[in-house]
């Protein structure tokens, strides 16, 4: 008796080991990495081995999700995926919903948009839809105007009124918190700002509200969207611990998009 429950226990545990799946995750630096990390956890107990990879922009973890050296990544907001789509032609979707990453402003010369001279710069991320963010998030602050009917697709282009003549600067996203020196504001996104030591509700001049389109989602090529190890992610992800984590860990400065 003893020698068929041992052989039954080896029997369930290779099979438990055949079910396990590897994938690779891109990432940013930073709060999306931690997140990522704290998913790899309880993802492992459901049999899914995640390898986390870490990109410096905003451009490479796309390219390599298309080229299949990446399973999946959680780094971009929806429309920054839509217009990859448009641009490059990658067949990959959304799957799921992760964090938000609410835009914010800083300065370490002024302590509000208000006080920003005639002529002024301010620098904003050179990529189209953070481009277009940002301006959207200065214009809702009335330090511009911009033609309203482009949507999220606003470019610098579009602004339509700019009294203070403010110098619109466009940097790559990663380099905008070493941009500070150099101009007198500048528009970044939350998981570069705190990767510098900075956070949006603390640290920033103007804070932008809660927008649906820029929530952040987990992307996968097409042909995998149905996959089981997508739906065992995803479920590893909308957990309760890990909205907890963001809660405890970010004080708002990161919020659960699920």
């Amino acid at each position: 008796m003893k020698k068929i429950i041992l052989a039954a226990a080896i029997a369930a545990f290779a099979a438990g080991s055949a079910l396990a799946e590897d994938i690779k995750i891109g990432v940013t630096p930073g709060p999306h990495a931690q997140i990522m990390e704290k998913v790899k956890e309880i993802a492992a107990t459901k049999g899914l081995n995640i390898e986390i990879l870490e990109f410096s922009d905003y451009v490479v973890p796309n390219q390599a999700l298309a080229d299949g050296d990446l399973n999946a990544n959680a780094f971009q907001h929806q429309p920054y995926l839509d217009n990859q789509i448009a641009d490059r032609g990658y067949d990959i979707v959304s799957v799921a919903p992760n964090v938000n990453f609410p835009m914010a402003v800083y300065s370490k010369k002024v302590k509000s948009l208000e006080e920003l001279q005639d002529g002024a710069s301010v620098a904003i991320p050179n990529d189209p839809t953070n481009g277009g963010r940002a301006l959207l998030l200065l214009a809702d602050k009335g330090l511009i105007k911009v033609d309203e009917t482009k949507g999220v697709k606003v470019t610098i282009a579009d602004v339509t009124e700019n009294p203070k003549n403010i110098q619109l600067v466009e940097l790559d996203a990663a380099q905008l918190p070493r941009s500070l020196d150099d101009v007198d504001a500048s528009a970044i996104n939350t998981n570069y700002a705190i990767e510098a030591g900075m956070n949006p509700k603390t640290d920033s001049i103007s804070l932008e509200g809660e927008k649906a389109p820029y929530v952040n989602v987990i992307a996968v090529r097409s042909e995998d969207k149905d996959a089981e190890w997508v739906k065992t992610l995803i479920a590893s992800y909308h957990n309760d611990e890990i909205k907890a984590f963001i809660a405890e860990e970010f004080k708002g400065a990161v919020i659960a998009g699920w």
